[in-house]
């Protein structure tokens, strides 16, 4: 297996390093402050074309393979988790699942401006009291002539107040019925009905814009329905695939910024007549970041390599997140240990790290829902599809 990068994704990193460095690391702490950043970041980035990385140049994207999205999401996360998230909702969770779900007239109408990035996209899954357990949604869609009548709320929702275009999943069905009476829509901003508030008051992603989106009555055109009335499960769970693994290579980046800020700390800071990096412990906490940079960016680039080959790749994508977010959480908080006091104070990214690291162990799948999935296909209680068969993988290498 051959994860070295092509020229290609070295120019790409280089260009994505050289932006964050320019239009995103010189404003960042006072974008975190103020709880907001400026919203020609999404223009700028539109222009680099990395808001269609790896969807066909046939519908206005880049063209570019799933390792390429890891490379850009973990080089925007070195800047700032908001911006990766922005990619990986627009990208990651909306125009992927358009690319694979939706029909010809859908991916002209809604795919090609966000692949280019005239339009935004987002994602409307979780509700307040649906999470983890997606069956517990509570929006409806009620077919009315050539409309969906909607109704509901959605939370917690990434560039609710920025997105054009919104994935909305509802009943359609009787809800006895579970996940086979779910329905995937895609919803425009403009439609009558349709509101979103912006939450304030979170621990981290500060820059980014979060918050909730409301449906009253709302008309939604009954071509706007996404694949066919009750596959909405399957396809929120086939974004999911796609979301996870953007927050996973995002989580490597995070890992990078944290070993990035503590080594240069290393060599300033000096305790009983030598660089603090000297000390044992300290070089501990140093080597714990490199060894879980290194094997998180091997679980991503593998589950990246299936993306690839169209293969299955749940199961790795899953462990990828998990690892990396758990070892992004791990790094951040000993970045804020090797700085000390000054760790405790926003002269210093690191507390910015620590506070951005959390979210991503929460979203996405839970650090909880990961682990049980992870578990249940050693145990041989969950089929891995890509092997089609019950029984774990190292098996199957035997």
């Amino acid at each position: 297996m051959n994860f070295s990068f092509t020229e290609e994704q070295k120019m790409l990193r280089s260009t994505v390093r050289a932006f964050v460095d320019k239009e995103i690391m010189p404003h960042i702490a006072e974008w975190d402050r103020k709880g907001q950043s400026d919203p020609t970041i999404y223009t700028k980035l539109a222009d680099l074309g990395l808001m269609g990385v790896c969807i066909p140049t046939e519908y206005g994207g880049s063209g570019m393979d799933y390792n390429s999205l890891a490379i850009v999401c973990e080089e925007l996360e070195r800047g700032d988790t908001a911006f990766r998230t922005a990619v990986s909702v627009h990208t990651g969770l909306n125009s992927l699942t358009i690319l694979q779900w939706g029909n010809e007239a859908q991916k002209q109408k809604y795919l090609v401006p966000q692949a280019s990035g005239k339009k935004i996209g987002a994602f409307g899954l979780t509700e307040p009291a649906a999470g983890s357990d997606v069956v517990a949604l509570q929006t409806t869609a009620v077919k009315d002539g050539d409309n969906y009548i909607l109704n509901g709320q959605k939370t917690w929702i990434s560039l609710c107040d920025v997105a054009d275009h919104f994935l909305v999943f509802a009943y359609t069905g009787d809800r006895s019925d579970k996940h086979k009476a779910i329905s995937a829509f895609i919803v425009e901003r403009t439609w009558e009905g349709f509101s979103s508030v912006a939450t304030k008051g979170k621990l981290g992603i500060r820059a980014g814009n979060t918050g909730e989106l409301f449906f009253e009555d709302v008309k939604v055109p009954k071509e706007n329905l996404l694949g066919e009335e009750g596959e909405g499960f399957k396809i929120a769970m086939s974004a999911l695939d796609n979301g996870r693994f953007t927050v996973a290579a995002g989580a490597v980046g995070q890992i990078m910024a944290c070993m990035e800020a503590s080594v240069k700390y290393c060599h300033e800071r000096k305790t009983f007549g030598k660089d603090i990096g000297r000390h044992q412990l300290v070089q501990q906490m140093i080597a714990n970041m490199e060894a879980g940079y290194q094997m998180s960016r091997l679980l991503v680039y593998r589950a990246g390599e299936l993306k690839n080959a169209g293969e299955r790749n749940t199961r790795e994508t899953s462990l990828a997140k998990w690892q990396a977010c758990d070892f992004a959480n791990k790094a951040a908080d000993d970045a804020v240990q090797i700085h000390g006091a000054y760790g405790y104070s926003d002269e210093y990214p690191v507390e910015r790290y620590l506070r951005n690291s959390k979210a991503p162990v929460i979203y996405e799948g839970t650090r909880e829902i990961h682990t049980v999935m992870q578990a249940e296909y050693v145990l041989g209680y969950r089929e891995d599809k890509r092997l089609n068969k019950m029984l774990p993988a190292w098996q199957d290498d035997l």
